[in-house]
């Protein structure tokens, strides 16, 4: 028997009565033959032999509050989200965060929030919410780029004070299109944050690892080989690296502050910062004085606060806050709620964690390991949601048992191949011009149907085995 604490909401939407429902993940769990508690299970209780349970009690936050129920192994894994696992916390069988970042899941069990050491496996969802911060950040992007004043011209609407065609030249304002946006990092984030800037109509420029250039210029971006390279004339600047290892001679992670004075100083004068990533990953001391000189104009911050019973902040937002005083609204301040607060990306990131859980305790196999892979246990390699992130051998394989659809595909290629091989032959000025009016409507629309079946299919992006 097996015991496995959800330690955070898994549904985010609310019911009549104000509670936060969480039946789609309760009938999950029990279309996999596991058993749900609404609530914590009671010490010595009886429980179904042979079958997983779990205990649902999100409404648990604090140390004090977790480490008398988790410090003797009473649960033998764990399922969280934003809750902070102590490092006295103990789960033999594994846990799994729903999310990217595992900084929250400091049990030793599975050597710290890195996943380095221990004896059981740390896993995460990625991609889950990737495109939900995604969109947060367009939204914070949008609310100052194009800058036309709505809020100001919808009152002067309702009080009739405006004429269209006299006031409306009074407002000049610019668009999306060719400005330029320097994305870091090319992981499941940042790479949906590139896509929605380029529907925008954006120039964007990333910098990640050399070995990701080729994927990355594939798909139409620009390829940056350093954090200073692509911030260098951008007009907007959005990290999506995550902090990296913590030194721990210096205490400091490998990535903090890396948007320092030096890079907010090389981007376009009157540029927007959105952090949606950490909140160390932004020197805000030189942010301060960038929004001062006027070389930012606009940053917006998601990053964690926490604060204690005494009413004492702690967290990577405190830095930020000494600013809200002098820079007020061109300066947003949000509580790491960008990945975190979508029903649906949480109801889906939940029934894989529980997949991943009862996966890793029946057979021993990890899927989305985070960090080591502890002994007696096999790696079941990456899941992510479709067309989020590289594009995986299992995905492949899974479009190439369709048949008809691998045949679809071929043709589509073989029109468009063709087609073109006809244009590439023909020297004759002529000749090619009537075979562009012949065929052109034919070429592009075998080639448009192409590249929507490929992304759809999830086939679009770097590729993974």
């Amino acid at each position: 028997t097996y015991k496995v604490l959800i330690a955070d909401a898994v549904g985010l939407r609310f019911n009549a009565d104000g509670s936060q429902d969480y039946n789609e993940v309760k009938a999950y769990v029990e279309a996999q033959g596991g058993i749900f508690h609404d609530d914590l299970i009671a010490e010595g209780a009886t429980l179904d032999a042979g079958k997983i349970h779990f205990a649902y009690a999100p409404h648990l936050s604090t140390e004090a509050e977790l480490l008398p129920i988790t410090n003797k192994g009473q649960y033998d894994a764990v399922i969280a989200a934003a809750t902070f696992l102590p490092e006295a916390s103990q789960f033999k069988e594994g846990g799994v965060r729903i999310g990217a970042g595992t900084g929250n899941m400091k049990s030793a069990s599975w050597g710290g929030g890195n996943g380095e050491g221990g004896v059981a496996p740390l896993m995460n969802t990625p991609s889950f919410n990737s495109r939900a911060t995604a969109h947060m950040v367009m939204k914070a992007l949008l609310k100052v780029m194009p800058d036309l004043p709505v809020d100001a011209l919808h009152k002067r609407v309702i009080a009739g004070d405006f004429d269209t065609g006299k006031n409306l030249r009074e407002y000049p304002t610019e668009k999306l299109e060719a400005k330029t946006i320097a994305v870091l990092g090319t992981g499941n984030i940042g790479r949906e944050v590139a896509k929605l800037a380029q529907a925008f109509g954006m120039k964007v420029k990333i910098y990640a690892r050399e070995t990701h250039q080729a994927w990355i210029e594939s798909e139409g971006f620009s390829y940056a080989t350093s954090v200073k390279e692509a911030a260098n004339g951008a007009d907007v600047i959005s990290p999506h690296l995550g902090l990296g290892n913590l030194d721990s001679t210096t205490g400091r992670y490998a990535n903090q502050e890396l948007i320092n004075g030096d890079i907010l100083n090389v981007l376009n004068d009157d540029a927007v910062v959105i952090n949606y990533d950490r909140g160390e990953l932004v020197d805000a001391t030189a942010l301060g004085q960038a929004l001062k000189s006027g070389k930012v104009r606009y940053a917006s911050i998601d990053a964690d606060i926490f604060k204690n019973d005494s009413g004492e902040l702690s967290g990577p937002m405190q830095p930020y806050l000494a600013l809200i005083e002098e820079f007020g609204d061109r300066l947003e301040l949000l509580p790491h709620a960008a990945a975190d607060t979508e029903h649906i990306s949480r109801v889906e990131g939940a029934k894989q964690a529980v997949d991943q859980i009862m996966r890793a305790i029946r057979s021993k196999e990890v899927m989305n390991l985070k960090g080591n892979l502890p002994e007696g246990y096999s790696d079941a390699g990456a899941c992510t949601v479709d067309g989020v992130g590289k594009v995986t051998k299992q995905c492949l394989e899974g479009v190439l048992e369709q048949e008809e659809l691998v045949n679809e595909l071929r043709l589509l290629t073989e029109k468009a191949s063709s087609i073109w091989a006809a244009l590439d032959s023909v020297n004759d000025t002529d000749r090619k011009a009537e075979l562009v009016e012949k065929y052109a409507a034919e070429l592009i629309l075998a080639s448009n149907s192409y590249a929507s079946k490929m992304e759809a299919l999830g086939l679009k992006g770097p590729y993974s085995a």
